[in-house]
């Protein structure tokens, strides 16, 4: 096997896929396509993902130039920041996919992406923060996001990782994307859920797992634990979970409650579209591989185009 990597085309599809669906389904307290929220609308996330995937997904440059020229195609199309949480997780998945490896696990790839960070990753990655202006950014006591950066970006984000869930998933490889977003996303369509189902479990995965840390930087802990608290009280009980009207009655109340109050749990839906773009790239590896295999094999070729599989059914 070799040169095993999925292209600029494939990858990019499957980010506007996973985008697609993070307004496809209703999460409460996000902007969906039922019910726009915090002075956006669903359109404002499709149009963002439209522009940001070619400069994501483009041959050459690291995960902070990929970053800020997203940041910047986004800022140029909607005119507000609709997606930096998304970037900046997806950002090392991309480049993770699209290295020519023979490694077949999205994870193990996303480690040496993780490692080989750089400086200027972190140079590149402070400006996209600084002109996405994401509400509650303050200043940091080391390696603020004002001053030019002296530390590769991974540590820089290993500094802010005991407030920031998103930073935190640059020290640990993703933990809560592959195991805890991967696993409900498997879980529910296993117990025969619909993809936007199982993307709703995800979301109430990390909804009800974590204090989110858009809340809290934006509302504080205390409001950001108190959400988590009401979340786990909504009675949900897993990624199996169908559902039930009355339930879905409970999340629009929600929805309702916190838009009206201003609260919006971007980084659950932040991890919930970083989860799904894993899997589908996951898969989308698996096959390659499977491919270069029968190859190699002499077996002829195998016929390609499945999108993510395992969650689509």
């Amino acid at each position: 096997m070799s040169g095993l990597s999925l292209t600029p085309v494939v990858i990019a599809q499957l980010y506007r896929e996973a985008c697609r669906f993070d307004v496809i389904v209703f999460k409460p307290g996000n902007v969906s396509c039922e019910a726009a929220g915090h002075g956006m609308q669903a359109a404002d996330f499709l149009t963002s993902a439209a522009v940001s995937a070619s400069v994501l997904t483009q041959l050459g440059g690291g995960v902070g130039e990929r970053l800020l020229g997203a940041v910047r195609a986004t800022r140029a199309a909607v005119g507000c920041n609709t997606n930096l949480g998304i970037l900046l997780l997806v950002a090392p998945l991309v480049l993770a996919a699209l290295a020519p490896t023979n490694e077949p696990a999205l994870r193990q790839r996303l480690r040496v992406v993780l490692s080989d960070l750089s400086v200027a990753d972190a140079e590149f990655a402070y400006v996209a923060i600084r002109e996405a202006a994401p509400a509650g950014l303050g200043e940091a006591p080391a390696q603020s996001v004002y001053a030019r950066p002296t530390v590769d970006l991974r540590a820089a984000m290993a500094l802010a990782a005991a407030r920031d869930l998103i930073a935190r998933q640059y020290g640990n490889d993703y933990s809560a994307v592959f195991e805890l977003g991967l696993a409900a996303l498997r879980a529910s369509r296993a117990a025969g859920g619909s993809l936007a189902q199982a993307v709703s479990a995800v979301y109430l995965t990390f909804l009800t797992s974590f204090p989110d840390s858009h809340v809290a930087r934006k509302h504080g802990v205390a409001a950001a634990t108190a959400l988590c608290e009401r979340a786990q009280r909504l009675g949900w009980s897993g990624p199996a979970d169908p559902h039930s009207p009355a339930f879905r009655a409970k999340l629009r109340h929600l929805d309702r409650e916190l838009k009206a109050a201003g609260i919006n749990p971007g980084t659950s839906a932040d991890l919930t579209v970083a989860s799904f773009f894993a899997c589908q790239l996951s898969d989308a590896l698996s096959d390659r591989a499977a491919a270069l295999s029968s190859l190699s094999q002499g077996r002829g070729p195998v016929v390609l185009g499945r999108v993510s599989p395992s969650v689509h059914g």
